[in-house]
């Protein structure tokens, strides 16, 4: 359960967010499926209010149902109990404000970067065509407007997740729910796609306008001090949440960033929270990351 302390420490976030409208609101949530070997609890009584604009990062042990509460977000698999709403509207179904990365870049092998990017458009019966200067738009914000006509397996593993994020902020959705999208990339890659996701953010409402609200799923605690303005640490199924911390480290955070002490301290301290939660209480090792 939220500690009433955590929820207003973090309600102080960066950028002046708490000022913003809530954009996600977890109301109570829980979620029961059905397995082979009788009823499983994913996600126990989960409230969580998320603000225009906001980063918010979720970390925990796996299995805590991270990516359960993710898919819930996005109408992919409904609650069983509470309710989940975005933009004040019951989730019911899956919704177009939401734009989707997971782990793997999951390109057609088949298609060129750019009739991948354009994909979600033919899905939602769009013309892709009225979509093609923004498809080079967002490869170019990316690096790679050289590879366009390439097929993935021309692409590094990077690279294809960048064409990948291309693909999610095709039709320009407010809301981008990445779950683990870097997990499976090397450690200096994945370093710099961090660098690449605030740098995108940044520039993701086109200069001027409300950047867009990320939920982030990662197990990677220091990556989600980098990327977020909150982090949300969630317990050992049934999920629930343990804690919400700010992270009141300046923007924008650069390479530079990840030497500041204080990233480092509210690290250690996420992890030894995050420990104590699954029952792993020596820490004498320090995290593992």
């Amino acid at each position: 359960m939220q500690e009433p302390d955590a929820m207003s420490n973090a309600a102080e976030h960066t950028d002046g967010a708490a000022t913003r409208r809530v954009l996600i609101e977890v109301d109570h949530a829980g979620m029961i499926y059905q397995a082979e070997s009788g009823p499983v609890e994913a996600l126990r009584d989960i409230s969580l209010q998320i603000r225009e604009g906001e980063f918010v990062a979720l970390v925990g042990p796996s299995g805590c149902g991270k990516s359960t509460l993710m898919r819930a977000i996005a109408g992919l698999r409904p609650v069983t109990s509470g309710r989940i709403l975005v933009d004040g509207v019951p989730v019911n179904q899956p919704i177009p404000k939401v734009g989707m990365v997971f782990q793997a870049a999951l390109l057609l092998k088949w298609r060129s970067v750019l009739d991948n990017v354009l994909l979600p458009v033919e899905l939602a019966g769009g013309n892709p065509a009225q979509y093609r200067e923004r498809a080079h738009t967002l490869l170019k914000m990316v690096g790679l407007s050289d590879f366009a006509n390439k097929r993935p397996g021309e692409l590094s593993g990077g690279m294809q997740q960048r064409a990948s994020l291309c693909r999610a902020l095709i039709m320009d959705p407010p809301i981008l729910l990445m779950d683990e999208p870097f997990g499976a990339l090397d450690a200096m890659t994945r370093d710099e796609m961090n660098i690449e996701l605030l740098r995108i953010w940044g520039e993701s409402s086109g200069g001027g306008g409300l950047r867009k609200t990320i939920v982030f799923v990662t197990h990677s605690i220091p990556e989600a001090v980098f990327l977020a303005d909150r982090v949300v640490v969630m317990s050992p199924r049934p999920g629930c949440i343990a804690n919400i911390r700010a992270v009141d480290i300046p923007r924008p955070r650069t390479a530079e960033t990840r030497a500041d002490p204080a990233l480092g301290r509210l690290s250690f301290e996420l992890y030894t929270e995050l420990s104590g939660a699954t029952g792993r209480r020596d820490t004498r090792a320090g995290p593992q990351w």
